[in-house]
């Protein structure tokens, strides 16, 4: 049975076909890196509406049952399922005991290819597992909570409505931005239903602006002692509430990514911060879902655009811990060689200063490695690094010639505007600028994913190295083991350790009494710290990245013995003593 998945696109808003399930593709020989023969076929050209997210991940979840299961953290505003697509090994281990990576997109309404970053990334796995040794490892000790968007709400505005590059980036939450006691009444038109909200001109004799000798599509500044021949007057709109401005009610009017519960500022101090932190059901579904799973030692959120690999905080007031930015320029380094044109940043220091946003929560509030990339760079136009910064040059025009046919583009045309007179509409559509080309949407999404993958390797992954025994007469014997961590990430991060967001990685002895237990705080000179109460199970604050900690016990009891590491970011592993 064929099964459909309706898709939007961005310049109709037409429904598509993704593909059927059983189709195998043409060809025999997938190319490196590629799934072999796929089970479930999505088309990596597009963006997809909250019916489509939903459906691919019922396929994959159809198509591989011991590899992905769909489910919901909650909903919008609107009544929308926040779709969670769960990737693991559910034939070994428990999902919610494993470390686990948590994955989302789209916090902002336009920032859109974030969800298809996600998607692509369950997809893949699930295609690749049983093909790839290092997949199948990765799979065995690890779980990936991926949340392809968490505003929904106004994603399906974004695609489906007529907007600009840049609207909406709120939800769908009501606001009245102008105050004057309506929400929502103003905001952008499609004044000659194509549509594209493009741009609004007008010829003027004394205008600021030329066309550009070189493409005429373009309006720049006119050079200086010489008069200019139009005037910009914004996006296409009307004065929907006859208060003399236009487009200044647009829908929602908060920032999704300024609402979460740390260091969060009123909206005079950062505008779109809206009422309290967690006022948005959004937010407060990660949240709580977050705070279920402590299991959760690494985050990827996706955003758009800049080609950014970002870090917190952000603030220069919140600054990270020393042990912890060691962690995170490790992983920003590697994440730089996997995506070329991409710069490992920090925020207030690289770009601006962020109050209350997801990325701060994660670590400050729950102690969690996390990144926010900002996808698409003018660096893929030709693979090179752009040296002019004039916003009025010519690259993503010639991009667009060259590259796309002139598809990016909505031609200047005539329009009678009841306010403004003869006017011309037209320049770039929606889907232009902000957001990957469909050519390269795939190459971006693997890429990006490959990032969050070898994070995904790199959190903790703790096991007992080895155990010895030593008597001590008098029916007593020392037992000793190492405890290692293999990874680049600690068990738990300093922020962590210093505010005690999450319980100690416990070593536990079982097989005798246990006397005394210690953990050993100098090899070199066996210098021990014991611990009094319930020595048997011993709480160890944290095990760095790639090292081990020592522990050992004076116990009653011939044996056999078994040790067991129990680490909710870390994992758990034991090993039995002959």
């Amino acid at each position: 049975m064929r099964i459909l998945v309706h898709v939007a696109l961005l310049a109709v808003g037409a429904s598509q076909i993704v593909g059927a399930q059983s189709a195998a593709p043409l060809g025999n020989l997938a190319a490196t890196g590629s799934p072999t023969n796929p089970k479930v076929m999505v088309s990596w050209d597009r963006y997809y509406d909250h019916a489509a997210i939903g459906e691919i991940g019922r396929r994959l979840q159809a198509a591989h049952p011991n590899t992905c299961r769909l489910s919901s953290i909650g909903k919008s505003h609107e009544g929308r399922e926040l779709w969670l697509i769960t990737v693991t090994d559910f034939t070994k281990g428990q999902a919610d005991r494993k470390p686990a990576m948590y994955v989302d997109g789209n916090i902002h309404s336009n920032e859109i290819q974030g969800t298809e970053m996600a998607l692509y990334t369950a997809w893949y796995l699930c295609e690749r597992r049983g093909e790839v040794a290092w997949i199948d490892s990765l799979l065995t000790d690890r779980t990936l909570y991926i949340v392809p968007t968490i505003n929904p709400d106004g994603r399906e505005n974004y695609l489906k409505s007529a907007n600009t590059a840049s609207s909406p980036r709120t939800g769908m939450v009501p606001r009245d931005n102008d105050g004057d006691g309506r929400v929502d009444e103003d905001t952008y038109d499609d004044l000659d239903g194509d549509g594209n909200v493009t741009q609004m001109r007008r010829r003027n004799p004394n205008g600021r602006f030329i066309e550009s000798p070189e493409e005429p599509r373009l309006l720049v500044p006119a050079p200086a002692g010489t008069r200019g021949q139009w005037e910009l007057l914004g996006s296409e709109g009307l004065d929907n509430d006859g208060d003399g401005e236009v487009n200044e009610d647009g829908v929602g009017g908060y920032d999704p990514n300024r609402n979460w519960p740390w260091r969060w500022m009123p909206n005079y101090v950062q505008g779109g911060a809206d009422y309290y932190p967690t006022s948005l059901p959004e937010t407060r579904a990660v949240i709580d879902f977050v705070v279920a799973h402590p299991n959760i030692a690494g985050a990827q959120s996706y955003h758009n655009s800049g080609g950014m690999i970002l870090r917190g905080p952000g603030s220069p007031q919140d600054e990270y811990r020393p042990q912890d930015v060691q962690v995170f320029d490790q992983l920003g380094r590697v994440g730089e060689r996997i995506l070329p044109g991409y710069r490992y940043m920090i925020v207030w220091k690289d770009l601006y200063i962020v109050w209350g946003g997801e990325l701060d929560w994660f670590y400050g509030g729950r102690g969690i490695v996390t990144f926010s990339n900002e996808l698409w760079t003018s660096f893929k136009f030709f693979e090179k690094a752009e040296t002019n910064t004039n916003r009025y040059d010519r690259t993503d025009y010639e991009f667009d010639r060259l590259l796309l046919f002139g598809d990016a583009f909505v031609p200047w045309k005539p329009y009678r505007h009841p306010q403004y007179g003869d006017i011309e509409i037209g320049g770039s559509k929606k889907s232009f600028g902000r957001a990957e080309p469909g050519f390269l949407l795939q190459a971006e999404a693997h890429r990006n994913m490959a990032f969050t993958l070898f994070q995904t390797w790199q959190m903790p992954k703790v096991e007992v190295d080895s155990v010895a025994t030593r008597s001590l007469g008098n029916g007593l014997t020392e037992v000793t083991a190492i405890v290692a961590n293999r990874r680049i990430v600690p068990t738990h991060t300093q922020q962590d350790v210093e505010n005690n967001i999450s319980r100690p990685d416990y070593v536990t002895l079982e097989g005798a009494t246990v006397v005394a237990g210690y953990r050993v705080v100098n090899d070199r000179n066996g210098q021990s710290v014991e611990q009094e109460r319930k020595p048997a199970r011993l709480e160890i604050a944290n095990i760095p990245g790639n090292s081990v900690v020592t522990v050992k016990w004076v116990v009653r009891g011939s044996g056999p013995y078994t040790v067991t590491v129990d680490s909710e970011k870390g994992g758990r592993d034991s090993r039995r003593t002959r």
